[in-house]
């Protein structure tokens, strides 16, 4: 995550699964992808092809997960791979889907992390570009909020506070790099309570939900026979989830981060509150210091609305 040059992957990749809303079975492949590029993705399945880029100014819904789309083409549940994205430094890819939602494999990042792994990163010709927090931007819904402050370098400090024996109150506080990304945030499962999930379900939401890609709890317990993989799994998952809403602002952020109870609702309306005002951020080139005055490509939906008819 601290290198000053962009990378892709070396080689494109497959990876089949569930959707964990949709319930549908969704062939997903990574490509590489140009400098300044970014990530955008492709439904293949949808006429006409669009390349949707990922970023907040596509974003077209949060209730459950982060979708992204242009006109019919949309694609939901974003966050662990664009998660993955962020935690291994791929600045630019291209990822083509057979279907509505990002597959859910085991409700983590790390099949994923494990994906560009066997792809590959490859660096590229321009420098990586980060932005860095200038002045303190915080928002805040009810007793919820999150919060960006200036850094040296990206930290995150997350607090949740669940009505759950299994759950009750955590907190997750660290500096984010590629290693501590890999060995504590990555393999964090998503989670949900069986009441909910069955009342979803009977919604037509949560349909390929189950315990293979869900930590799922019921009044006392966690029903998944092999139990957490961190005794702290609830909150590293809240983190996983705000680095991949966090990496739609279309690069790194240099800034120390602080939420209670924040969620993708909150996590969406930080992006737009720090964009709307050049003073509270610069545009930097991190080994050689430079900056630019405003977010590249980013202040509306016409810059990049050209990009994808193909």
């Amino acid at each position: 995550m601290n290198s000053s040059l962009q990378h892709t992957i070396k080689n494109s990749i497959n990876l089949v699964g569930i959707g964990l809303h949709s319930g549908q079975e969704v062939t997903l492949r990574v490509k590489p992808a140009p400098v300044n590029s970014g990530i955008r993705f492709l439904r293949k399945d949808v006429e006409p092809k669009v390349l949707i880029p990922a970023r907040i100014q596509y974003v077209t819904d949060v209730r459950f997960a982060t979708t992204i789309g242009i006109g019919n083409s949309t694609v939901s549940t974003i966050e662990h791979l664009m998660s993955a994205f962020a935690g291994m430094g791929i600045d630019n890819a291209i990822v083509e889907l057979d279907g509505p939602e990002v597959p859910a494999i085991d409700g983590s990042a790390y099949s994923f992390v494990a994906l560009l792994k066997k792809a590959g990163k490859k660096e590229q010709s321009l420098p990586r570009r980060y932005l860095k927090i200038v002045k303190p931007v915080a928002v805040k819904n009810g007793d919820s909020y999150i919060k960006v402050e200036p850094n040296h370098e990206m930290a995150v400090t997350l607090e949740i506070d669940f009505d759950h024996p299994m759950i009750a109150r955590q907190k997750f506080s660290s500096i984010i790099n590629e290693q501590v990304y890999i060995d504590q945030i990555a393999r964090a499962r998503t989670f949900g309570f069986l009441k909910e999930v069955e009342m979803m379900q009977a919604n037509g939401l949560a349909l390929g939900g189950s315990l293979k890609n869900a930590v799922v709890l019921s009044e006392r317990s966690v029903l998944n026979e092999e139990g957490l993989r961190f005794p702290d799994e609830f909150v590293k998952h809240k983190v996983l989830d705000l680095i991949g809403d966090l990496y739609l602002v279309g690069m790194p952020l240099i800034a120390r981060v602080e939420g209670y109870k924040s969620g993708h609702m909150l996590h969406g309306k930080l992006l737009r509150a720090i964009l709307s005002d050049v003073d509270n951020y610069e545009i930097v080139e991190k080994d050689k210091g430079t900056a630019k005055s405003r977010y590249w490509d980013a202040t509306s939906k016409t810059a990049s609305a050209a990009v994808a008819n193909i």
